[in-house]
């Protein structure tokens, strides 16, 4: 039985990876998913002002959000699935929950990007295939904006002009 862990955020790139795991569980019915969302922490200087309780009620509610149109999809489909909520890091999140529920896999969707944005923006699936003890599987969904695949990299390379020096 192979056991996949699927990161969620709710984005339409997240979906892809929900919607390939499905067609994963039709050719395999013994598939198992662990459905994950990671929340960012609040800094300290709001911790210390907001109350452990509501705290986790708002993390708890914003995870449920975002979980809502992936648990739809794996119910109405039915893939056979556990849901984890975390709050942290998400990289550091998701590869130990990977590891601690000894998942076979890391299915995560992402939007076309260039080699050089993804290294500019700091990818989370570039950093997740360098940390993960599991394998990564990553399903390409459509081109980013062209904002982002233009703009960066003109960004970026007029940085670096602005950087370079500039003869004696």
């Amino acid at each position: 039985m192979a056991t996949i862990l699927l990161p969620c955020d709710g984005s339409e790139s997240a979906l892809l990876a929900v919607r390939h795991a499905i067609d994963e569980f039709r050719r395999d019915a013994g598939l198992h998913v662990h459905l994950l969302n990671v929340q960012p922490p609040f800094s300290a200087y709001v911790a210390r002002h907001v109350n452990r309780e509501l705290r986790a009620d708002f993390h708890r509610e914003r995870a449920d959000e975002a979980l809502a149109p992936a648990r739809r999809l794996l119910d109405e489909a039915g893939v056979p699935h556990d849901v984890h909520t975390e709050v942290g890091r998400r990289l550091d999140r998701i590869a130990d929950a990977a590891r601690r529920l000894r998942c076979d896999r890391i299915v995560v969707g992402t939007t076309r990007k260039s080699p050089l944005v993804r290294a500019a923006l700091n990818s989370l699936t570039s950093r997740l295939i360098e940390r993960a003890q599991v394998p990564v599987e990553v399903i390409v969904g459509a081109q980013a904006p062209l904002l982002e695949r233009v703009g960066v990299p003109v960004a970026v390379g007029t940085g670096l002009a602005v950087l370079w020096p500039v003869g004696p």
